[in-house]
């Protein structure tokens, strides 16, 4: 009796020595660094670029060393303190311009052998140690300067059956001014703007040089406006910090037009930039006549390198915009090879892309990229201390123009493309939801280290506390159990940072409340086992039966007990955000943990010691 066979006792061996490989990169503290990759990925990063950074590292005086080109067509440079990150990146970004991303980032030190097994160190989240703060800022006045240029055509379109117009411009004030040739005219288009357009509102003013109707958005049109442009902008960042992968990531409005980013446990944080600051959009529309009135047409140039110095004149008026697209996917021209993004529109889009198609085959379609670019102007104060202004640029280059063959529906194609790199990015931005409004950043910081050292090591004292009292407890009350009831809660925690190291998970401070609460609750199994096994010694059950009964008759006990908390802990992940789902991502982890280690590795070390034997005094 009391004694399990050979493959349980190696099952268990077999648990716990993968439990100790893939919680041991967690003892490897990760090194300071700066990550490098060019805004664009098409970008190539060679050595040239890493010869320039580490030379700006060096003529700084800053102490680096384990400079590599990554296979992420990025550059990692690894610092000695952790304090000069910050002066490492301004120093580079200076250096290398703003065509290149810069960012902080952390270099994991877990030996060859241990990462060619997959096993890697826990993400931190930004209370701890890890992590990136954006701060960016909504541009809702040029959400609403787009929203007037579709009203003025709009309005154009209403009006150019029944009220001839001279022309309808939108001034300086956000006004919109339409000229006419009478009054009769311009009775009549007042009537159509008042009854089609209830977002605007007349503004009296001097028309004694003509006939003139002036009207703007009202207030109420205005804010919702900037309230779209803020929401549509916030969900698009959630989409792309989902492509990103990244787990239990902050996005929040902040104020009227700003908008916070948290990325705590990032590993790539220069993606992560690149990606959730490229402010692009897209726009298309079709190639200008050669005898347009230049008010109507506008020059661009092409973005692709291998059409360097190429332009070509596009109408101003849009088909659609990017916030009209519902899928993207990037893939290849079956015919050339070349790389290209599919896209899917939405019903409005659709009907609109086919309705200008259809009447327009023959003539050439561009696909307008646009990119907002925030750079650094670089000043030195009376002090002598130098500081970074940001100014925001906008570029917009023509990424494609093909001749409409045929009237095009809700799905077509973008080529052009330079790499497929870059058709899987633009396919990322579209997938992920266009910018109402670009945005730019207001501020970057990575979470101060000594913070989140602070927050470490309060969080390990108070698990050690916790350990070593319930460790002590266990062994003075139960004596030879205690010990096996702590070696099975060691092994629990081994377990513990091993499934949260295997799925990615990220240790908050609030999780390490979780791990704290874990340990009580895995030896509260073992307590009621044991209290278990007194009573029937008490009863005067033989000592080996009297063990076997307890493990037997305590497990319903303790299953339901452990049921009933990984519920709650389900419905805390599910319905709470950031530190709430920390602790219930580790009290989870933890319950799973605890069931395994607390009766089947308890009973297998109490097999080990009492099994077969005829014991006649327990220690209990």
């Amino acid at each position: 009796m009391n004694r399990y066979p050979l493959w349980k006792y190696l099952l268990i061996l077999f648990v716990a020595v993968l439990g100790f490989i893939y919680a041991a990169p967690n003892m490897y503290a990760p090194d300071p660094a700066v990550q490098v990759s060019g805004q664009s990925s098409a970008m190539e990063i060679d050595q040239r670029v890493l010869d320039r950074a580490t030379g700006a590292l060096s003529d700084a005086g800053i102490a680096h060393f384990g400079a590599v080109v990554g296979d992420n067509n990025s550059v990692l440079i690894r610092l000695e303190d952790r304090e000069q990150q910050l002066a490492a990146k301004k120093r580079i970004q200076r250096v290398l311009g703003e065509d290149y991303v810069v960012a902080l980032n952390l270099a994991p030190t877990t030996p060859g052998w241990l990462r060619s097994m997959g096993a890697a160190p826990m993400k931190l989240g930004l209370d701890l140690a890890g992590g990136v703060h954006f701060l960016l800022e909504v541009d809702t006045d040029t959400a609403v300067a787009t929203r007037l240029e579709t009203l003025v055509s709009e309005i154009k379109d209403q009006l150019r059956g029944e009220a001839r117009y001279q022309s309808i411009v939108v001034n300086q004030e956000n006004v919109i001014v339409a000229r006419f040739r009478s009054d009769e005219l311009r009775d009549q288009a007042n009537n159509i703007i008042r009854s089609e357009f209830n977002q605007l509102e007349r503004v009296s003013e001097d028309d004694s040089d003509g006939y003139y109707i002036y009207a703007r958005l009202t207030d109420v049109a205005v804010r919702e406006i900037e309230d779209y442009a803020l929401n549509q902008n916030l969900t698009t960042l959630r989409n792309r910090v989902n492509e990103l992968g990244v787990s239990e990531p902050l996005v929040q409005r902040q104020g009227r037009n700003r908008v916070v980013v948290e990325l705590p446990g990032v590993q790539d944080t220069a993606e992560a930039k690149r990606i959730i600051g490229k402010t692009a959009n897209l726009e298309f529309r079709l190639e200008a006549e050669p005898k347009a009135l230049a008010s109507r047409k506008e020059l661009f140039e092409f973005r692709s390198e291998r059409d360097a110095g190429r332009t070509a004149w596009l109408e101003r008026k849009l088909i659609i915009a990017g916030d009209s697209v519902s899928g993207a996917q990037s893939n290849f021209d079956p015919e050339t090879n070349q790389p290209q993004v599919s896209i899917s529109l939405d019903g409005i889009g659709g009907k609109k892309m086919n309705r200008a198609t259809r009447t327009n085959v023959g003539r050439r379609m561009g696909v307008l990229f646009i990119e907002y670019k925030t750079s650094m102007d670089y000043q030195t104060t009376a002090a002598g201390e130098e500081i970074a202004i940001p100014t925001q640029t906008v570029e917009k280059k023509i990424i494609s123009l093909a001749t409409i063959q045929s009237a095009l529906g809700v799905q077509f194609r973008i080529t052009g493309l330079d790499s497929p790199a870059e058709s899987s990015e633009l396919a990322l931005l579209l997938r992920s939801g266009a910018l109402a409004a670009p945005m730019y950043f207001v501020e970057e910081r990575t979470i101060g280290p000594s913070l989140g050292a602070e927050n470490i090591a309060v969080g390990v004292k108070s698990v050690q506390i916790g350990l070593s009292l319930v460790l002590v407890f266990m062994l003075v009350y139960y004596r030879v159990f205690g010990l096996a009831a702590n070696i099975a809660l060691a092994v629990n925690l081994l377990l513990l940072l091993a499934c949260m190291s295997m799925f990615g998970a990220t240790l908050t401070l609030p999780g390490i409340a979780g791990i704290v609460l874990t340990v009580g609750m895995a030896v509260d199994a073992n307590v009621l086992i044991f209290s278990r096994i007194r009573e029937e010694l008490k009863n005067g059950l033989p000592i080996q039966s009297a063990i076997n009964s307890g493990f037997e008759r305590a497990f319903t006990t303790i299953l339901d007990a452990n049921i009933t908390t990984l519920i709650v802990a389900v419905i805390l992940f599910a319905i709470g955000s950031g530190p709430v789902q920390g602790f219930a991502v580790t009290l989870s982890i933890g319950i799973l943990t605890s069931m395994f280690t607390a009766i089947m590795g308890t009973r297998a070390l109490i097999n080990l010691i009492y099994g077969g034997r005829n014991v006649q005094k327990l220690w209990i």
